[in-house]
């Protein structure tokens, strides 16, 4: 298939830069077409540590450019999205025989101060011995600071970009993986070869290269130059049945030098990461190694009182970084900033690569993008916007999250209040759309296991691009810690059916 339009900007790439890239033009009436391999969120955005954090260790490592510019998006982020962002108080217990404690107060006063903090509480300490954070803990640790930053759904953070992008006249192919890219002196010609072996060509006045792992494939097919090569950083996190019972996450300090994290997530489990390793190799073959699994589990040990074993473990998963190679000499000590590469010759379609990047910054990423590209686009951008401007479900009409859970009692009473919950949290003011006029369980449809039922399967295949039960079970939602191999066999099936239809 070709297409006849012209369109002022093709993305490669369906992670959060890319749909992020998207969804900003698209917002400032530019014709935008994204080209995504495999699913929206399928690699590296959706493999994170599911924070919107300002990165309090890369103060050690003078990166205050890039931890003011995270913290001052927490706050922009969570109001663009309360419903998949949420505050989230971190404790910091001090470890004797590392960081001295006069060292983390100065980080913790700068990391309150560098970011124009408003809404989220500042630091304080905490004695672990009269405090309930401490109960898990070694009796040994006796003091910590807690701190501020926000959760996040990282993998829907994806599809609600694409889904407003769409929205907004977007044109988003997923599943479509690019093989052949020509540079013309007026416009670029992409083709794209589909799951189903179909051919997609389109033209576009501008390109940008956000592939993640994948740029410097892009690079290769495109022509585009680049700085220098990039690094693949493998982390890698584990999931087990809940460790505490608070709503408190941790971050704690190793002997390596290395920080993880043991976080809150699901209800029922603690996720803890990560890990930096250098990533050899093709990106789809990235996972979370035994020997990663092993130091993860003795990091978390050092601190808990009951020691976490990796049989304990019930999920674990990897994605790979897609850094500059900026020369360091440690995974750890790589610069997570991004850095854009424009190439924009006078007798050539402009092109731009993106390296790097956080989630936490990938509004202020594709304002960059933006603002970079647009005086070689030839067309004429609206404003930056984005800074405002609700994703979709993130106008909860001045209700907080809490609230809005509640009020939803009335309408939906055949719902548990744990599924009000979690559809509350993925679909936001959105979540009308889903169940509509359904008045019982009956209306819910065939129910797949845990609290997954057809009438949510049918809307994420319809509105937000779900093909497979993996695009559901791990990325539009976490059920797959849920549902059982035979239950998602089941779903698997019936949505290749039903994305046929």
């Amino acid at each position: 298939m070709t297409a006849d339009i012209l369109y002022d900007l093709v993305v490669v790439g369906g992670g959060v830069n890319g749909c992020g890239v998207a969804r900003d033009a698209a917002g400032r009436g530019a014709s935008v077409v994204l080209f995504e391999q495999g699913d929206l969120a399928g690699a590296t955005s959706s493999a994170s540590t599911k924070l919107i954090h300002g990165g309090l260790r890369y103060l050690e490592q003078y990166e205050f450019r890039l931890v003011r510019e995270s913290l001052r998006e927490r706050e922009v982020l969570w109001a663009m999205a309360p419903h998949l962002i949420q505050p989230l108080r971190f404790v910091l217990p001090h470890h004797q025989g590392l960081r001295p404690r006069w060292m983390l107060r100065l980080g913790l006063f700068l990391y309150d101060h560098l970011g124009g903090r408003k809404r989220l509480p500042a630091t304080r300490g905490l004695d672990l011995r009269r405090d309930p954070a401490g109960a898990p803990l070694d009796p040994r640790f006796t003091y910590a600071f807690e701190y501020s930053d926000c959760w996040v759904d990282d993998a829907r953070l994806v599809v609600l970009n694409a889904l407003d992008a769409a929205e907004r006249g977007a044109t988003i192919h997923t599943r479509a993986r690019v093989t052949a890219v020509e540079r013309r002196a007026d416009h670029w010609r992409v083709t794209a070869t589909t799951a189903a072996d179909k051919t997609i060509t389109v033209r576009a006045r501008s390109l940008v290269n956000a592939a993640g792992p994948w740029v410097e494939r892009l690079v290769g097919l495109s022509g585009l130059t680049a700085p220098a090569g990039v690094r693949l950083v493998r982390g890698s996190h584990i999931v087990t049945p809940k460790l505490f019972d608070h709503d408190r996450a941790y971050i704690f300090q190793n002997r390596d030098g290395r920080i993880i994290f043991a976080i809150p997530y699901q209800d029922d489990f603690t996720l803890i990461g990560t890990t930096d390793a250098d990533h050899h190799g093709d990106p789809r073959d990235v996972a979370a190694t035994d020997e990663e699994v092993a130091y993860l589990c003795a990091a978390a040990s050092e601190y808990f009182k009951a020691p976490v074993q990796t049989a304990d473990v019930v999920w674990r998963y990897a994605g790979v970084r897609p850094l500059l190679d900026d020369g360091a000499s440690d995974a750890q000590e790589a610069t997570r900033d991004y850095v854009l590469s424009l190439d924009a010759p006078k007798n050539a379609a402009p092109g731009l690569s993106v390296f790097g990047g956080k989630i936490t910054t990938y509004r202020r990423l594709s304002e960059a993008v933006l603002r970079e590209l647009a005086p070689h686009m030839g067309v004429d951008l609206g404003p930056a916007w984005t800074r405002s401007a609700p994703l979709p479900g993130g106008d909860l009409a001045g209700q907080d999250l809490d609230a809005f859970v509640a009020a939803l009692a009335a309408p939906y009473p055949f719902l548990a209040p744990r599924t009000r919950k979690r559809m509350a949290k993925a679909y936001g003011a959105r979540i009308t759309n889903l169940l509509a006029e359904a008045a019982s369980l009956e209306d819910m449809g065939r129910h797949f296991g845990a609290d997954l039922y057809e009438r949510e399967v049918r809307y994420l295949i319809a509105v937000e691009w779900a093909r497979t039960a993996q695009d559901i079970l791990w990325r539009r939602s976490k059920l797959g810690l849920r549902l059982d191999p035979d239950q998602a066999a089941a779903l698997d099936l019936f949505m290749r059916t039903a994305s046929n239809l």
